[in-house]
């Protein structure tokens, strides 16, 4: 069970996104509205999306986590100038988490596991702690939760599901328990290294030597030749290629327009960042966690009393104590005070850090546990981001919007001329000086394409796919439409209809095939070869060469690791934890659809003083693991149940119509492969 501890992280984490739909408390920490956020006003839609039990979960509810997650996502693209395009939110995993959270709050309730106003109230104590400081710290919280959950209310709720979701863990994992034999043997297992040579031998490896005549070609055509059929109209399409890049190199862009740009930033834009001093209690053991949290909170007591301000302490009173008490040698010397600035990092989360950004300068923190330690921080003062310091990610934010335009700008006029001339070369050269480009570079051929193909110079895009359905006849032309890069203006060639093609025009696939299914009966036999030629690890490089196969090294490996392109598989970990150095494996590994041959060089065994100085916190990590498991089968048991007595209901029909009806989270101007809206005139 040890072994699949790495899935039990995912668990450990998917199990967070179903009880804390996902953002929950991290939001309200990590993003502060502003009056110019873009945050949707949570809708009040009583509309049943889906029924757990008596419950309902409402289009409402749905809205909100969506909102939410939106908000989330373009706060994060503003911090880097739109430069970062943002997945939208998968409409079906945010249904699925309200769907849990209510599941789990009605299991635990059943049990006697509901949470308490008294709980409720003092989780929001402790974890709002830094906001709720001050005479109108109530209603910094009303304002920040109302504007995310839609009201205190909805919010306290979710609040109080994640509660019972604990407890109920708690209660149902009481009884599991982890031997320090198995934390060993997994340590052993994941610290174990090795210097290995090993040969995948893969079809596309063997394909590549694979001969055959004409006759055998036509003869795997005729028996396959159905494999081979077209089954959606062909279109080959010369268009007209406007490069948005290009466009930009043109563009004149002064520093009063950069300033400009400048002052639009909203304040929190222009902080580079903030300064923070610090203060680290580590728990060397986890049953010295209570005694260590409790002089972290003598600390900030003693930190604010000292300053006699609400929740706030001065910068040498701050430094006394962490140069007294501070753990982390480095920057106790220092009065706590960090090398470097913190910046606003949406990557990182849950960086402690980053929740310095929300408090007022010179505020201390409550204690924080991350990891093995407990952090106090005081927020210093701002430290501004000037104008020279932005200015470079203002002129490329400030280029990339108006190439963009004027790229569309260009595309709308080429596709007014086309419809006209039915020339794209004359089109081209009319436009060429304009746009920066050659005008033999402008025009571009697709060949013969059909949807889901990969287009040349563009790609995979239904965006072009879409544009050029509508065209069937020579000399059809049609919208301008974003692409890799810019935006093409479409004009048809050629349409040819579903059908078998021959021989002559799909013979580079067919000859693939050919080869590619005379690999496949060869690959065993091949690796078997292989694993009896070499009479040891250092011997297997030059054998592999005999047979036409290439071995590849990898220091240092750990079991889990890829063998190159044929992957990893739990018989490969075996194989190699039982050679000893100089041997390699005499049966073959099957990956997939390939074979791995592989030899050891070198083992390091396990440095055992290493696990000894672990053992606590190894020992502890594996049994929150397999609670988690154990955790995970008991939901997806109730689940099950609760599915076949039909007491879930899922509204697909709503969910579709919700989905549609939202506008979508549309990528930046920067990314022309995405749809985005672009100008409607020239």
């Amino acid at each position: 069970m040890l072994k699949q501890l790495s899935r039990l992280e995912r668990t450990r984490s998917l199990i967070i996104i179903l009880f804390a739909l996902l953002m929950v408390v991290s939001l309200v920490f990590f993003f502060a509205p502003t009056p110019n956020s873009a945050l949707a006003t949570p809708a009040n839609s009583t509309e049943t999306l889906a029924r757990v039990g008596r419950e309902d979960v409402t289009v409402g509810d749905f809205t909100t986590a969506r909102n939410n997650y939106l908000a989330r996502m373009q706060q994060m693209q503003q911090m880097f100038g739109g430069q970062n395009y943002m997945p939208p939110p998968n409409d079906q995993l945010l249904l699925r988490g309200l769907v849990s959270n209510r599941l789990v709050a009605q299991e635990a309730a059943r049990l006697g596991l509901a949470a308490s106003d008294a709980e409720v109230a003092q989780r929001i104590r402790r974890e709002f702690s830094t906001m709720l400081q001050g005479k109108n710290g109530f209603e910094r919280y009303k304002q920040a939760v109302s504007a995310q959950y839609g009201g205190v209310e909805p919010f306290e709720r979710q609040m109080r599901d994640s509660i019972a979701a604990e407890k109920l863990q708690a209660y149902v994992t009481a009884g599991v328990q982890i031997s320090e034999e198995e934390v060993l043997e997994d340590y052993k297992r994941r610290n174990t290294s090795f210097d290995i040579v090993y040969a995948p031998i893969t079809v596309a490896k063997l394909a590549t030597k694979v001969g055959f005549s004409d006759e055998d070609l036509r003869a795997y055509y005729d028996q396959h030749k159905t494999d081979f059929r077209i089954l959606e109209p062909q279109r080959n399409v010369r268009y007209i290629f406007i490069d948005q890049a290009k466009v930009g190199e043109k563009l004149q862009i002064s520093d009063e327009e950069l300033r400009a740009e400048y002052e639009k930033l909203s304040p929190e834009n222009k902080q580079a960042g903030v300064r923070v001093q610090q203060i680290v209690l580590k728990v060397a053991r986890p049953d010295l966690d209570d005694q260590v949290r409790t002089k972290a909170e003598d600390l900030v007591r003693r930190a604010r009393t000292d300053n006699g301000r609400d929740g706030k302490a001065t910068e040498e009173a701050f430094a006394e104590l962490a140069r007294g008490n501070s753990e982390d040698a480095a920057t106790a010397r220092s009065g706590g005070q960090l090398s470097s600035i913190v910046r606003r990092n949406p990557n990182k989360p849950d960086d402690p850090l980053q929740q310095t950004l929300t408090m007022e300068p010179s505020q201390v923190s409550e204690p924080i546990k991350y990891g093995t330690a407990y952090y106090i921080f005081r927020r210093g003062e701002a430290v501004p981001k000037t104008f020279e310091d932005a200015r470079q990610e203002l002129l490329v934010s400030l280029r990339n919007r108006r190439a963009y335009a004027a790229a569309a700008g260009v595309a709308a006029k080429a596709a007014e001329q086309l419809k006209e001339t039915k020339d794209p070369q004359r089109v081209a050269q009319g436009l060429a000086a304009e746009v920066n480009m050659n005008p033999n570079e402008m025009v571009r051929e697709t060949g013969f394409v059909k949807p889901g193909d990969d287009v040349p110079n563009i790609g995979s895009s239904p965006e072009f796919e879409q544009a050029i359905e509508p065209l069937n006849n020579p000399n059809d032309t049609g919208e301008r439409v974003a692409i890799k890069g810019g935006f093409a203006v479409p004009m048809l060639v050629e349409k040819r209809d579903p059908r078998i093609p021959d021989l002559d025009e799909v013979k580079d696939k067919v000859a693939q095939g050919l080869r590619e299914e005379r690999a496949r009966t060869q690959l065993e036999q091949t690796a078997r070869d292989l694993a009896a030629n070499a009479n040891s690890a250092g011997d297997l490089k030059a054998a592999a060469e005999r047979l036409g196969l290439e071995a590849q090294t990898s220091a240092a490996y750990k079991l889990g690791a890829p063998l190159g392109e044929a992957g990893t598989s739990p018989a490969a970990d075996e194989s190699i934890l039982n050679l000893q150095a100089g041997e390699v494996a005499k049966t073959p590994i099957k990956i997939g659809d390939s074979w791995v041959v592989v030899g050891v060089t070198k083992r390091t065994e396990t440095d055992l003083v290493e696990f000894a100085k672990q053992r606590e916190q190894l020992m502890e990590s594996a049994l929150e693991a397999r609670r988690n498991e154990v955790f995970e089968d008991y939901l997806a048991t109730v689940r099950a149940k609760r599915e076949r007595g039909g007491d879930i209901k899922i509204y697909d029909d709503v969910l579709a119509k919700v989905s549609e009806d939202t506008v979508p989270f549309a990528a930046p101007p920067s990314l022309p492969t995405r749809r985005a809206p672009v100008p409607t005139g020239q």
